[in-house]
């Protein structure tokens, strides 16, 4: 890994920042200054120190997003993507988003460098639940809960698990419903596809749960660190 890279991924400064840190001498690697921007390092056993402070580097990083409308789950696009949120020093260029949420859909998204458990995590055969909120243009009833719960299917071969569906509220007068909705897969659209089954659809949708993380109250745009400990359940899953 580059020097320069180790250290914006170690959290010394933004990607500018540390490159005039190393220019003045200020970074050690195996106790000797190293003024070489694009020195090549082993990040996982070179000793790098900072103005005398060791540095240790994280091989993968956990960040929970709440994701706001408007933005798009993705790391390059014309548009202001999800990535764009991230302050500089908590940028790296290995972080993607686990999965998409429209770019019309708010909630929890994960962001992270671990390919391993974005895999698990998408993956059908591991059931991880994707919980929402949202409201819906059309009358939820008991009838389309059981319909829900029996799994259905979108289009030709594109079958859809039993998913559980329950009432928040039901307004009468305007023929609208606010639901929790739990599934178990991520295909494209899926929610809104879900409503359109049964003739209805989704005018807001938000992302409140994945797996064992919860959005908690955390404000949009906003994003915050994941512990191990919070992680531990999703990587024994």
């Amino acid at each position: 890994m580059r020097l320069d890279r180790f250290l914006t991924e170690t959290k010394v400064g933004s990607r500018s920042e540390v490159k005039k840190f190393i220019k003045k001498g200020q970074v050690t690697v195996n106790g000797q200054v190293e003024k070489n921007i694009g020195a090549q390092i082993d990040e996982n056993n070179a000793q790098v120190e900072f103005q005398g402070e060791k540095l240790h580097y994280e091989k993968f990083v956990y960040y929970l997003l709440h994701k706001p409308q408007g933005v798009v789950s993705a790391t390059k696009d014309a548009q202001k993507t999800v990535l764009d949120l991230l302050l500089e020093k908590d940028q790296r260029g290995d972080i993607f988003p686990v999965g998409r949420l429209d770019k019309d859909t708010e909630g929890l998204l994960l962001l992270t460098n671990d390919g391993k458990l974005a895999h698990d995590l998408l993956s059908p055969k591991k059931h991880v639940e994707k919980e929402y909120f949202a409201k819906i243009n059309g009358l939820v009833t008991e009838e389309t809960i059981a319909f829900f719960a029996g799994g259905m299917t979108l289009k030709e071969d594109e079958n859809i698990s039993p998913s559980q569906l329950k009432i928040v509220a039901v307004d009468q007068k305007v023929q609208t419903s606010e639901i929790l909705l739990i599934i178990h897969e991520g295909k494209f659209h899926q929610v809104k596809r879900m409503f359109h089954k049964v003739g209805m659809e989704v005018t807001y949708l938000k992302r409140v749960r994945m797996g064992t993380l919860t959005l908690g109250q955390l404000a949009q745009g906003q994003y915050r660190v994941l512990s191990e400990k919070e992680m531990e359940p999703l990587k024994n899953n």
